[in-house]
């Protein structure tokens, strides 16, 4: 019986940690929306990736807080 509460226990714990970065992300959307939406109109209907890159060539002209998310993530 211990055996299979640790399973369960393991369960919750990694779900637990899928929505946190599941926050964190949406978080880290948030924070560069503004960013995304005013440089990277065209690239938005090409995927979270392309919008990416859009907003690492424009890190010059980036808000702070977007600013921050990409130095949290070191690109």
């Amino acid at each position: 019986m211990s055996q299979r509460f640790g399973w369960i226990v393991l369960a919750v714990l990694i779900a637990g940690s899928g929505q946190a970065l599941a926050e964190g992300a949406q978080d880290d959307r948030q924070s560069c929306s503004r960013d995304a939406n005013r440089l990277c109109r065209q690239q938005i209907a090409d995927g979270d990736g392309a919008v990416q890159q859009c907003l690492i060539q424009n890190r010059a002209k980036l808000g702070q807080s977007c600013r921050k998310v990409f130095e949290k993530h070191g690109l």
